[in-house]
């Protein structure tokens, strides 16, 4: 199996568990970069963060969880290298990998429940990058 960054700010701090918990049972080795704690922080830093672990190759993929998920995402993506996706449901986490080789998976907590999250990250974990005419497209995306 993988290893994976998880990290989130205050906001996603309450949806972090269910997602280590489900990358865990998935078989993955987990690396959890923070938040710790309901104190208010930064949303940018951990995007960063974890934006490095997937740059440095320390993780292959992460998930980032913001209170909407948007801010999170955009920060993550002003990395070389990284595509994050924000998705709200399976069917998308799904298609951001298949499609678009996205090795970030995005959420937000004051939208996406327990049982949701998991759904995501399993569909994100579970799916492979199709390649073909997609890796033109992701080939565009990186220059």
């Amino acid at each position: 199996m993988g290893i994976w960054s998880v990290a989130c700010d205050h906001a996603g701090f309450s949806l972090k568990p269910t997602v280590l918990q489900t990358l865990e049972a998935l078989g993955h080795t987990v690396l959890d970069l923070g938040t710790h704690s309901l104190a208010s922080v930064d949303y940018p830093d951990f995007a960063h963060a974890l934006a490095a672990s997937i740059t440095t190759k320390r993780a292959e993929f992460g998930v980032l969880i913001c209170g909407s998920g948007i801010g999170i995402s955009i920060a993550a993506n002003r990395h070389e290298g990284v595509r994050a996706a924000l998705c709200g449901e399976p069917l998308s986490a799904a298609l951001a990998r298949q499609h678009n080789d996205a090795n970030v998976v995005c959420m937000g907590a004051r939208l996406t429940g327990p049982g949701m999250a998991e759904a995501i990250v399993r569909a994100f974990s579970a799916t492979s990058f199709e390649g073909g005419r997609h890796q033109l497209r992701v080939a565009k995306i990186e220059r």
